[in-house]
């Protein structure tokens, strides 16, 4: 859910903003500024590239599996912590004006973390505060500063480990402390493919949260962006006798081919054959369709299994 976490977080603070009363150029500077946050804590998958040192680039299937392996060894962990959300939250709100005072609560948290897990954990937690830094400094470039910025960095950094119960390994809510919140993956269903349709559905309606507060923003309705192509998704219900059956293991499949149908947003209408569509109608349609799509396979496969 690497994308879904930024356009979330984006979205709702997009929405919310508006619905106060907030200007929207304003409602744009604190959107960005959250969806921003909300991407830092998967800096601990940098620590994942080291899974392809020596991997044979001709099989890719292989390079994922050593790449995601690797990720387990600090991912979902510091930087998914709501104990460390919040301090680093108020730490970022400070950096653009109370420098030392930041640092010297960041410099803290490193130490925690070297402490109690580790050089490899801290190292993590050293890049986790140089993106908020950074992006703490941006936020005040444009205007968000002062409390604004401390909420919207909380917003972003405190929702983006919720987005990770449905896949993988439950983030550990609380590091440092030894307290287990969620034990495993959250089961939407017991049927492994039913579950992680549900967790491919859940991470189109973040991205689409996103694309209704982008829309918002500008004023915009989204069915001015979305035509009949996106219909074509519909024919991806086939691949329920072509892609086996794919699980959170067995995902690569279904994933690549559910996503290629959003190509169908970057061909030319058939009705002008030498125009191609502007990028925000491309990227909407395309969205749409993988959206159909992916209810459609879904509504094949439940059928079959019915």
């Amino acid at each position: 859910m690497f994308v879904g976490h930024a356009t979330a977080a984006f979205g709702a603070v997009a929405l919310l903003a508006l619905f106060a009363g907030v200007s929207r150029r304003r409602a744009a500077a604190l959107a960005v500024t959250a969806g921003l946050f909300a991407a830092v804590p998967d800096v601990d998958m940098a620590y994942a590239l080291v899974g392809l040192v020596g991997v044979d680039p001709t099989q890719p299937l292989s390079a994922a599996n050593s790449f995601w392996g690797a990720s387990t060894v600090v991912h979902r962990g510091v930087t998914h912590s709501l104990a460390v959300a919040l301090p680093a939250a108020a730490a970022f709100a400070l950096a653009p004006t109370r420098r030392r005072t930041a640092a010297g609560v960041l410099a803290a948290l490193v130490a925690v973390v070297f402490a109690v897990s580790g050089p490899v954990a801290a190292a993590v937690a050293a890049l986790f505060a140089a993106f908020g830094w950074m992006f703490a400094r941006f936020g005040h470039a444009v205007g968000v500063r002062g409390r604004s910025l401390l909420a919207v960095a909380a917003v972003g950094l405190a929702s983006h480990p919720f987005g990770d119960l449905l896949t993988g390994e439950p983030p550990a809510l609380l590091y440092p402390l030894d307290v287990v919140v969620f034990g495993d993956t959250v089961v939407l269903s017991a049927d492994p493919t039913l579950h992680l349709l549900g967790a491919f559905g859940v991470e189109l309606a973040a991205i689409w949260l996103g694309v209704l507060g982008a829309l918002a923003i500008a004023d915009l309705q989204v069915r001015e962006f979305v035509d009949y192509r996106a219909a074509a998704g519909a024919a991806y219900a086939l691949a329920v006798v072509a892609v086996p059956a794919p699980t959170l293991d067995t995902s690569y499949q279904f994933v690549f081919s559910v996503l290629a149908v959003g190509t169908v947003g970057v061909t030319p209408k058939p009705t002008a054959p030498r125009t191609l569509p502007g990028l925000p109608s491309a990227a909407i349609t395309g969205l749409a369709a993988v959206t159909v799509a992916g209810v459609a396979y879904a509504v094949a496969y439940a059928a079959g299994v019915a």
